[in-house]
């Protein structure tokens, strides 16, 4: 079936750096063993090999883990993928601190402020299996280049079968009026979490699915804040650079009056080594742990009245 389309499948091309497993594209690369290109764990020469298959006409798409992709080989995405504008699709597997345990070598919470400093890559980040899909889609179709920011830990569904996504555009997953929680990737599950919990409180909250970093209508956002004034970011990422930056910017820009704030990984802070749990609850971006900012940035208006 994949040869029988001209437009992509048949021009695609995984490229791996000893990530077969980790990729988990065991079933492409049963039906077509001589299409998977593995350089062997060489982070550079996967971006440049990526690159020089995108500029022969093929449609290139790496398949590792997102901090050996971002920092390993940043040179080569800057110069040969960005620089040339290469038909490249990035795939960072197991990014935020999906790799628990194993620290601050194998944790990804500086990704997103990277990719963001390459003016011409879009940026990812799905939140659920629907959503993920239909970003891959969207991705190989498009002749652009992009990173999309996966997760290592299989997901729910977050959006019903009606939802499309389109670049750009940020998706409402909860309405209210007294805080709004902007969130990317898994973390929009706990954001979710946090405003079941808050409603049964009587607190009114609006959960941002920001699965688009770039192109982002920064309009929509900026209407999705509505009044609030409060606005909370939530990511599994250091807090400059990332979604709070972009939620930062956009205040600045549109000249929205609101306490904003952005919970990640601290300034000069690094994820916990731990299980998943452990963590999120140390940089309080677990479902409690945005309950708790959200009541206390109401007990402090209440205060301050």
């Amino acid at each position: 079936m994949l040869y029988r389309c001209r437009s992509k499948w048949c021009r695609f091309v995984p490229v791996v750096a000893d990530s077969t497993s980790t990729a988990k594209i065991k079933p492409f690369v049963d039906a077509f063993p001589d299409r998977l290109v593995n350089v062997g764990i060489a982070e550079q020469v996967l971006v440049g090999t990526a690159a020089g298959l995108a500029l022969a006409g093929k449609v290139a798409v790496t398949c590792n883990a997102a901090p050996f992709l971002i920092s390993r080989a940043n040179e080569q995405v800057k110069v040969d993928v960005c620089y040339n504008n290469t038909n490249v699709k990035l795939f960072g597997l197991n990014s935020g601190a999906s790799y628990g345990p194993l620290a601050s070598t194998h944790h990804s919470i500086d990704d997103i402020s990277v990719m963001r400093g390459f003016g011409n890559i879009r940026i990812f980040a799905p939140s659920c299996p629907l959503e993920c899909k239909q970003i891959i889609d969207y991705a190989i179709a498009e002749e652009v280049l992009v990173y999309i920011r996966m997760d290592g830990k299989a997901l729910p569904e977050l959006h019903d079968e009606n939802y499309q996504f389109v670049a750009g555009e940020p998706s409402l997953l909860r309405s209210g009026k007294q805080v709004v929680i902007c969130a990317l990737g898994s973390v929009v599950h706990e954001a979710v979490a946090a405003s079941d919990v808050l409603k049964e409180q009587g607190i009114d909250v609006s959960v941002v699915n920001v699965s688009s970093i770039r192109p982002l209508n920064k309009q929509t956002l900026a209407k999705m804040f509505g009044e609030t004034k409060h606005i909370i970011s939530v990511e599994e990422h250091n807090i400059n650079g990332g979604l709070g930056s972009v939620v930062a910017e956009i205040m600045a820009e549109q000249g929205i009056v609101a306490k904003l704030v952005r919970l990640g990984v601290e300034d000069g802070g690094y994820a916990a080594a731990g299980d998943r749990p452990y963590t999120r609850k140390m940089l309080s971006i677990d479902s409690m742990g945005i309950v708790a900012v959200c009541q206390q940035l109401l007990q402090s208006e209440t205060l301050n009245a």
